[in-house]
């Protein structure tokens, strides 16, 4: 593979969350660490990435940098040369989690941020393991640094996402689905649906990790980008 690999993180995390597989894979390949931080919406949030990064490339996307990377496929097909969804969901929000969101926003904008992170987000992420209170702690961090304002934009972001079904079914570049064996956020059957819309897609499951399977499991992680790149 020769394009460069542009990593997309998900809702309230930065680069951090790629920090194993960007030391592995900045050996083979150019490797681009984006923000999704800036935009209102997920096609603003696409077409900013899209501004910066190069001609033609790879993409990997975790989570909200999933969807993000579906908005991509959708609006510049022709600029991806390969694509990996990592526990993510192609579908538009649902009505529940649309109203969880939005008490959530309401509690960051009154200062609560660090609350809402610890008490109702970090609790969900991960599966138990001896990584687990390290990578809490990398969550906290990352929410934390990225601020409220932030938490906001990419909350009314995931609020109005579209569904990206069609999208996918249309795509026809080497993909791979990788979702972690204990994820709650966005569990097994998501990735059988986004792995069945994808042409020729294989579905990769890391066993013992939760949502964040890039620090939970991140050998295995790495082991399986290096095969989707070398397909």
């Amino acid at each position: 593979m020769t394009e460069p690999l542009v990593l997309l993180p998900g809702h309230m995390c930065d680069a951090r969350v790629f920090l194993p597989q960007i030391a592995a894979l900045s050996q083979r390949v150019s490797v681009f660490a984006a923000s999704i931080g800036r935009g209102d919406t997920i096609p603003e949030i696409a077409r900013l990435l899209l501004r910066d990064a190069p001609p033609k490339f790879s993409l990997a996307g975790l989570s909200m940098g999933g969807i993000v990377a579906m908005e991509i496929l959708r609006s510049a097909p022709e600029r991806v040369a390969r694509v990996a969804f990592l526990d993510t969901n192609c579908r538009r929000e649902s009505p529940l989690n649309a109203k969880i969101r939005e008490q959530r926003i309401r509690r960051v904008e009154s200062g609560e941020l660090a609350e809402v992170v610890r008490d109702e987000m970090k609790p969900s992420y991960l599966a138990a393991g001896e990584r687990r209170g390290a990578v809490l702690q990398i969550v906290m961090e990352m929410a934390l640094e990225l601020g409220s304002d932030v938490f906001v934009r990419q909350s009314r972001a995931l609020q109005t996402r579209a569904d990206y079904s069609e999208t996918l079914a249309l795509t026809r570049v080497p993909s791979i689905v990788i979702c972690g064996s204990d994820d709650r956020l966005c569990p097994l059957s998501f990735h059988w649906e986004i792995a069945e819309l994808l042409s020729g897609a294989k579905l990769a499951v890391v066993e013992g990790a939760g949502h964040l399977p890039t620090l939970e499991k991140p050998e295995r992680v790495t082991e399986l980008l290096v095969e989707w790149m070398e397909n």
